[in-house]
């Protein structure tokens, strides 16, 4: 069966230092790459994600907390707004040149990889459709945050067709463990596997 791994949003803004910091993103940034030097031979295709959000005042849907403080569960700091250095890969990520480009959040409130669009598709294509056209059926699941846009991007790589979607969880961090924990719940209830790379 051909295989897929997708990276998701590992982004500056969502790394230390970053406007919506999550704690161990350079590591897992770091980790991503040396996983893909040793295994993503093994991989079809390779697919990396980034939020792509608009500037305020555009709140990209409610998105962006412009009014008062977010809740960090609905609404957030400004973060990975499109053509900043925030929205750019963590420098520790190194994708191979083949790797598909995806963009999301573009005015919008997009958690998963399905929701964006490859970056330089002239048709706006999404990445559901170019997966299907490449046959794959398994699909790897790495990046930040693990409890909001990998999961969200997991459960539809699932709903698209996937016949086997795994979370790398070592290749992960995490918001919160309290929303880590119900993710990864929920992820096992629509059997999306959980394992460590290898």
């Amino acid at each position: 069966m051909k295989s897929a791994l997708i990276v998701v949003d590992v982004q500056n803004d969502f790394c230390e230092g970053g406007a919506l910091a999550v704690a161990g993103g350079a590591d897992v940034a770091a980790r991503i790459s040396d996983y893909l030097r040793r295994r993503g031979a093994r991989y079809d295709t390779v697919v990396a994600t980034r939020d792509w959000h608009a500037p305020l005042p555009d709140t990209n849907d409610g998105h962006f907390a412009a009014d008062g403080d977010p809740d960090y569960v609905t609404t957030w700091p400004v973060h990975c707004v499109a053509g900043t250095p925030g929205a750019e890969y963590h420098p520790n990520l190194e994708l191979p040149e083949r790797t598909v480009h995806v963009v999301k959040g573009e005015s919008r409130q997009d958690y998963s990889g399905f929701q964006g669009r490859i970056l330089d598709a002239p048709d706006g294509r999404q990445l559901a459709s170019l997966l299907l056209d490449r046959n794959i059926a398994c699909v790897d699941v790495v990046g930040l945050a693990t409890d909001f846009c990998v999961a969200a991007t997991a459960v539809d790589a699932r709903r698209g067709g996937a016949t086997i979607v795994t979370v790398l969880t070592d290749l992960t961090a995490a918001v919160s463990a309290p929303t880590a924990i119900r993710a990864l719940t929920d992820l096992t209830a629509r059997r999306i596997r959980l394992e460590e790379s290898r």
